[in-house]
C-alpha cells in the first residue's frame, strides 16, 4: 500500500515529557515533530489542551500553537482542543484570531467541553483570577456561539445598560480559523450537527462509541452558512516502527499510562521503555493486562505496511477522508533528552 492509498494525515500532540526531559526538552522535541509533518506533507497539527499532569506539557495551545506556526511553512496548525469552560469566550476568541491574523490560513480551534484536568485545577483555572460561572459546563452551547460570533470581522453587538457596546476579537480581521467541535461522547456530536459545524470524536481516547457518534452526527446535521454538508475525521494513538515487535516495544510507555488514568493510578512522567518493560515484567494487577490489550487492539502498532492498511481500514470503517494520528512511540534509555525518534520515525514510516 502507498501513501496515494492512505487517506489524508494529520498528527495530534499531546507534547509528552518523559522520565528524562524538562518541559523545555519536550516542547524542543515537538518542535521538531511538527517540522517533519510539514516537511512530510500531512495536513494538520494539532496540540492538546491538559493540566497539572506530570507526563504532559500541552498546557496552552494558543501558546503553543504560535511557537509551531513559527518554525513550520505551510501545515495547519490548531487546538485539539481548548476546552472552553476554561476560558473566558473573548480570551479564546482573541488568542485564535490574533493568530490567524499571523498566520492567516492556517489555524484551527478545535473546542472541546471537558475540564482537561482534575476537580481542584479545573476550580483554579476558572476562579484563580476571578475566574468563570460556576456554570460554564452547561453554558457550552453559549460559550461556542460568543466565540463564533466575536471571532468574525464585523464582531457582535452585546446588549449593554440599553445600548449597544461592540465586540471584536481582532481590530480588522481578514480570516477567521477553522473551528471545530470536539468530543468523547454523543453530546458534542449532535451540538454540532445542530450548529453546522465540522466535527471530531475522540476515538484515540475513547476508542468506543465512535461509529454511533459519526452517525448520529450525520444523520442530524443542519447546514450552516459555514458548512453545507457533514465534516469529520478521525483520531488514533499510533506507533509504527520498522518491525511490529519493535512498534509494539515502543508503545508500552504510553499504554502503561493510559492504563493509570483507566485505573485511577497516580500519574508519572512517560517512562523509559526499558523501565516499561520491567514494571510489565514484574507482573501487573489483576485485569490490568486485559485493559493493556483492549487498548492494542484499538491503536495502530506496527510495521510501516501493516499500520498503512490499517489506518486505510479504519478510514473505510467510519467513512472518513482524513486520519489524525497520535504518535505515541516513547524513549530507550540513552535517547536525547531534546528529541523523540519513535514519534518522528512514525510519521516518517507512515507518510512513506
Amino acid at each position: 500500500m502507498t501513501s496515494a492509498d492512505l487517506p489524508r494525515l494529520s498528527v495530534l500532540d499531546l507534547v509528552p515529557v518523559r522520565s528524562d526531559q524538562t518541559s523545555g526538552d519536550a516542547i524542543a522535541a515537538s518542535l521538531d515533530l511538527a517540522r517533519s509533518a510539514d516537511r512530510l506533507g500531512y495536513e494538520r497539527f494539532w496540540v492538546a489542551e491538559h493540566h497539572n499532569m506530570p507526563a504532559v506539557a500541552a498546557t496552552n495551545p494558543p501558546v503553543l500553537i504560535g511557537l509551531l506556526a513559527s518554525v513550520t511553512e505551510r501545515i495547519r496548525l490548531g487546538s485539539g482542543g481548548v476546552m472552553l469552560p476554561n476560558h473566558a469566550p473573548l480570551v479564546v476568541a482573541e488568542q485564535f484570531a490574533l493568530l490567524e491574523a499571523a498566520f492567516p490560513g492556517r489555524i484551527d480551534l478545535g473546542i472541546g467541553r471537558a475540564p482537561g484536568s482534575d476537580p481542584v485545577t479545573s476550580w483554579a483555572l476558572r476562579h484563580g483570577a476571578g475566574g468563570v460561572d460556576d456554570d460554564a459546563v452547561t453554558r457550552f452551547p453559549e460559550y461556542v456561539d460568543n466565540v463564533l460570533a466575536m471571532m468574525e470581522p464585523a464582531g457582535v453587538g452585546l446588549a449593554v445598560r440599553g445600548g449597544q457596546h461592540l465586540l471584536k476579537a481582532t481590530p480588522v480581521a481578514r480570516s477567521v480559523p477553522q473551528i471545530w467541535l470536539l468530543g468523547s461522547s454523543d453530546y458534542s456530536a449532535r451540538l454540532a450537527a445542530a450548529k453546522g459545524m465540522p466535527y471530531v470524536f475522540a476515538h484515540h481516547f475513547s476508542g468506543t462509541g465512535t461509529a454511533e457518534a459519526l452517525a448520529l452526527y450525520r444523520s442530524t446535521f443542519q447546514p450552516s452558512p459555514e458548512l453545507d454538508q457533514p465534516r469529520t475525521f478521525l483520531t488514533v494513538n499510533a506507533s509504527v516502527a520498522e518491525s511490529e515487535e519493535q512498534a509494539a516495544r515502543l508503545a508500552l510507555p504510553q499504554l502503561l499510562q493510559m492504563l493509570a488514568l483507566r485505573t485511577g493510578a497516580p500519574l508519572v512522567a512517560q517512562r523509559t521503555v526499558e523501565d516499561a518493560e520491567t514494571i510489565v515484567d514484574a507482573g501487573l494487577p489483576e485485569g490490568h493486562e486485559s485493559l493493556i490489550e483492549a487498548m492494542r487492539t484499538r491503536w495502530v502498532i506496527g510495521n510501516a505496511a501493516g499500520a498503512r492498511a490499517r489506518i486505510a481500514e479504519l478510514a473505510t470503517t467510519y467513512g472518513v477522508d482524513e486520519v489524525m494520528v497520535n504518535p505515541v512511540g516513547g524513549a530507550l534509555v540513552g535517547t536525547a533528552a531534546a528529541t523523540s525518534p519513535a514519534r518522528e520515525q512514525t510519521l516518517e514510516l507512515l507518510a512513506g
